[in-house]
């Protein structure tokens, strides 16, 4: 019926498609032609990616807060840089969305998670046997003080 099937040649190729074969599912997993969005998964992950804890009470400390929250004005960043939440690491367009941010879920949370002392490499070393293991502190964490411009 198909004599190119049947043909010996040097390849070892016949109507049975090989040793073992079977028509059935194909094994590949995805689609082959989707090369450009290869690592769109990480890009996913990393596009809202803000700072983690232990930056965020680095933040805190008395004198690196007060130069966040009183920035020169930027114009690449929302709100001018005026406008910024200390805490969850973010800049708002105006001082009434900022205020509206302090009740939001997502602020109340993070004010929880900053409640515990930062991980630090001496913590490490008493958890893995090299010392005394001692229970982390909680710190004092309040909402930012706003203080409100009228020109």
């Amino acid at each position: 019926m198909y004599p190119f099937l049947t043909r010996k040649c040097n390849s070892s190729f016949s109507a049975t498609r090989g040793k073992g074969s079977t028509m059935g599912k194909s094994k590949q997993v995805g689609n082959h032609k989707s090369d450009k969005k290869k690592h769109i998964s990480k890009t996913w992950k990393t596009k809202r990616r803000t700072k983690d804890l232990d930056q965020i009470h680095s933040d805190m400390k008395p004198d690196t807060a007060t130069k966040l929250l009183n920035q020169e004005v930027d114009y690449d960043v929302t709100g001018c840089a005026q406008h910024y939440c200390l805490h969850c690491a973010r800049y708002f367009m105006d001082m009434r969305s900022l205020k509206e941010h302090f009740k939001t879920k997502g602020h109340k949370k993070r004010l929880k998670l900053l409640r515990e002392e930062p991980y630090t490499q001496a913590e490490a070393e008493r958890a893995a046997g090299m010392g005394s293991y001692i229970a982390p502190k909680t710190v004092e964490v309040k909402t930012q003080t706003v203080e409100e411009d009228m020109d």
